[in-house]
């Protein structure tokens, strides 16, 4: 693994938008292009070619940094024209990978988001989310949040290999618990689920984010667009030779004899007998679980525009 280098992005906007019928957000925010986490089947690799950089080890060890991602989210909740929505943080990376430690850049956000009550939903394997429980409850008091754990399999090994340098399955659970009894609405996403490979784990991951406070889960198909294909087919050969040839049989019976569709309407959801029993499963877990299929209603009633600097001035 190469050493990770972190490279200025000198970007001016930083709320980015998307008309996709079936990702549940428009609206979203990413303090960092590239993950360290390095979960090989990340649907966000190939945005990584569009900088000039591999969809491989590029990705995870050339990671693009926002500095200013704080500055402009205020200059853009504060502009006259801005009609709250909700913000998905992030749509694209982690906003908790490991350099988020050391940058606070979400942090820094989160702190512009509770300043304005404005409705957000993250999405993130890392339980480095815990360190904002203040922030987050003071937007959860305004119906303004909700935290998502992506959950993918409770085998530590599995995961070790899966998803490298993410959090491991005890510790996501851990910050479910530490949410959900700071009174933070919190998702369990079982994503993706790898036909062949991890499916037989949703009623057990549902039941263990549900005892850990979960209140909500959700459910993603594995998807392998462009590059990641190739990249999640070298990555079977190497740690699970023998499951290869069935894995990547499931795949194509649930994308249509294809390894990805990237139809709107099933490219989340895949289709096909195998497609049909993992949702069967997945909603018999949750009723057995008391889990909420789905994600909490938020609201932007509260919404305040932030003080600007000429404001702070003049006062």
């Amino acid at each position: 693994m190469p050493r990770t280098q972190f490279i200025p992005d000198q970007t001016e906007t930083l709320i980015t938008y998307n008309d996709s019928p079936d990702v549940g957000f428009s609206a979203s925010l990413n303090p960092y292009r590239g993950c360290e986490h390095g979960c090989i089947y990340c649907y966000a690799r190939p945005t990584h070619e569009y900088l000039g950089y591999s969809a491989g080890l590029d990705f995870e060890s050339r990671i693009l940094v926002k500095h200013r991602a704080p500055e402009l989210l205020r200059r853009e909740l504060a502009a006259p024209g801005w009609q709250p929505q909700v913000l998905s943080l992030s749509g694209v990376t982690d906003p908790y990978q490991p350099i988020e430690r050391q940058l606070q850049l979400t942090r820094c956000c989160l702190a512009v988001l509770a300043e304005c009550r404005h409705p957000v939903t993250i999405v993130t394997k890392n339980r480095l989310v815990t360190r904002d429980v203040d922030l987050l409850t003071e937007l959860a008091r305004h119906q303004a949040v909700a935290v998502c754990v992506s959950v993918t399999s409770l085998d530590p090994d599995l995961r070790a290999v899966l998803e490298p340098r993410t959090s491991p399955p005890a510790a996501r659970l851990s910050a479910i618990h530490t949410l959900a009894a700071a009174g933070i609405p919190v998702v369990v996403l079982v994503a993706p689920v790898i036909p062949g490979l991890n499916d037989h784990e949703l009623p057990a991951i549902l039941a263990a984010a549900a005892a850990a406070g979960a209140q909500y889960a959700g459910l993603q198909m594995l998807r392998l667009p462009l590059a990641v294909a190739p990249l999640f087919e070298d990555w079977l050969a190497r740690h699970f030779p023998d499951r290869k040839a069935k894995v990547l049989a499931r795949i194509r019976a649930v994308r249509g004899g294809r390894l990805n569709d990237p139809r709107f309407g099933v490219r989340m959801r895949g289709e096909g007998i195998f497609a049909e029993q993992v949702r069967r499963l997945f909603h018999v877990g949750c009723r057995r679980a008391g889990l909420s299929a789905g994600w909490p209603e938020l609201s932007a009633a509260a919404f305040r525009r932030p003080r600007t600097a000429q404001l702070e001035l003049f006062e």
